[in-house]
């Protein structure tokens, strides 16, 4: 969801630049800075960014100046007359020269510009212009965040593949895991009673347990959310919160197989999963 777009215009003796810029968020979240008295364009923003995306933390600023000839200006003779008494002391004493008229006119404050007085309706032109301009500008982000949600579909789509590949080589592995239980409690009771215990018994015993491990539902589950994940990344329509929620359960999933393991190498495969599904969800909070 990350992006950036530029645009610049100008009207009625205005220049401004619109930067729009986005980054990761669960819900949509817009931020505006635009110029004084130009209240009307951040409700625009919000609504071309409803209009335009469904998730991420916008930023969105309008930097804008006025010519200094585009209204009324005048010559402030009070300000001239206040540096003129400043200055009389120190041409008497001799220790500056007598004020130059171009010299007074560049001092602070004897120019001033009648910014306030701007015609209505020119302002309104205004507003109208930097709203189109804004317009281009979310135009911009959004052919960003997509040319960037291009090369993150390859991402997802191989992070959804290891998911299912290494799904499968736990499927093969849990395979052997009733053998090994038996195996192994069978072991263990002679080591602890001996000839006495029955190969019954060491049947029984070892299916209970079998079943407490058996991993099926859990592979049949992240086989099922991995195809749901590719479908959801095929879709034109807004996926990310789909994503997300998908991600919860691949390792709700992953977490179950790894505490019913009995091999290590089936953990191990277990733990390849979960950092799988881990970059998965790191690159997920990238979708819209």
């Amino acid at each position: 969801m990350t992006g950036f777009g530029r645009r610049e215009g100008a009207a009625e003796g205005w220049t401004w630049a619109v930067e729009a810029r986005s980054v990761n968020g669960r819900n949509l979240e817009v931020r505006f800075r635009g110029p004084p008295g130009y209240d009307a364009l951040e409700r625009a923003a919000r609504e071309l960014a409803q209009a335009r995306f469904q998730r991420g933390q916008l930023t969105v600023s309008i930097q804008a100046r006025r010519s200094e000839t585009a209204g009324p200006t005048r010559v402030n003779l009070d300000q001239i007359e206040r540096y003129l008494k400043l200055m009389e002391p120190l041409v008497a004493a001799g220790r500056a020269s007598a004020p130059t008229l171009d010299g007074l006119l560049a001092l602070r404050g004897v120019i001033e510009t009648g910014e306030e007085d701007e015609d209505l309706e020119v302002k309104a032109r205004v507003e109208a212009a930097m709203g189109a301009t804004l317009a281009e500008a979310m135009d911009a982000l959004k052919a960003a965040r997509l040319q960037e949600g291009a090369a993150l579909m390859e991402v997802l789509t191989g992070l959804a593949e290891r998911i299912e590949h290494l799904t499968g080589r736990a499927e093969k592995e849990a395979a052997d895991q009733p053998a090994v239980i038996k195996e192994r409690f069978e072991r263990r009771l002679q080591e602890l009673a001996g000839e006495a215990v029955s190969a019954e018994r060491i049947v029984q015993e070892a299916a209970v347990l079998a079943t407490k491990a058996d991993v099926r539902e859990e592979l049949d589950r992240l086989a099922s959310h991995a195809a749901a994940a590719r479908a959801l990344l095929m879709d034109q329509a807004a996926a990310g919160r789909r994503l997300d929620f998908l991600t919860q359960e691949f390792m709700r999933e992953a977490n179950t197989l790894c505490s019913k393991s009995a091999t290590t190498s089936l953990t191990a495969i277990g733990l390849e999963l979960k950092a799988a599904i881990d970059q998965f969800r790191e690159q997920a909070q990238n979708v819209e």
